[in-house]
């Protein structure tokens, strides 16, 4: 077999492409988090803070030196206000999906909930059955 061939054949696989596709969309998905947290979710926070932007924040371990505009060094610092806007979006994206599991499993439950009903071989059998019982009985 080809190595075309078999890759083909891989690629081509039902799971290969739902794959693919969940994983364009949880780009997408990330990106809408993203904007909720930074434009609508913080400044309320920040304001509630008195202000504060948290991505923004962070621990300086060597400040920025442009004293010699030959040899300009950068500070070195944490960003842990980064660290606290990206916790929020992973909650946010943990809780969506969390929803949205919920709601499958709901739909699985209720599907497994009602029996389908038995083919007409197995109803007929079953009349047969009682009526024999009836007779037995009388």
């Amino acid at each position: 077999m080809s190595m075309f061939k078999e890759f083909k054949e891989f690629a081509m696989r039902g799971n290969v492409i739902d794959l693919a596709v969940g994983v364009v969309i949880g780009g997408a998905f990330g990106k809408i988090v993203t904007a909720l947290v930074d434009q609508l979710i913080m400044p309320p926070i920040g304001y509630i803070t008195g202000g504060i932007d948290f991505s923004d924040m962070k621990w300086v371990l060597k400040p920025a030196d442009n004293s010699n505009p030959a040899h300009k060094i950068a500070e070195v610092a944490i960003g842990y206000g980064t660290f606290i806007n990206t916790l929020i979006q992973f909650i946010i994206i943990a809780f969506a999906i969390f929803l949205v599991v919920k709601a499958i499993n709901k739909l699985t439950r209720r599907q497994e909930a009602a029996p389908a009903p038995p083919p007409a071989d197995v109803v007929l059998l079953t009349e047969i059955r009682d009526l024999l019982k009836a007779q037995n009985q009388k």
